[in-house]
């Protein structure tokens, strides 16, 4: 099935902004974060079709999921 991976701020470096994938049934948000080698402590947020997401959702045909890593400043 296909889905759609954006990937934002410093995670783009050295991998890509947007892609389409093609995963497996019953792959989580969590796998494909694992799959991209990000530490989950450095993910601040992840969106799946404009609305908050956790790691243990399994994306469906067409989905569209963002990943954002925490934001640090001062």
């Amino acid at each position: 099935m296909k889905i759609t991976v954006k990937l934002f701020a410093y995670f783009r470096d050295n991998r890509f902004s947007i892609e389409e994938w093609d995963i497996e049934p019953n792959t989580t948000v969590g796998n494909i974060v694992d799959s991209l080698h990000i530490d989950r402590e450095e993910v601040g947020v992840l969106m799946m079709n404009h609305k908050h997401t956790k790691f243990e959702v399994q994306p469906q045909t067409g989905d569209i999921l963002a990943i954002f890593p925490v934001v640090g400043g001062g």
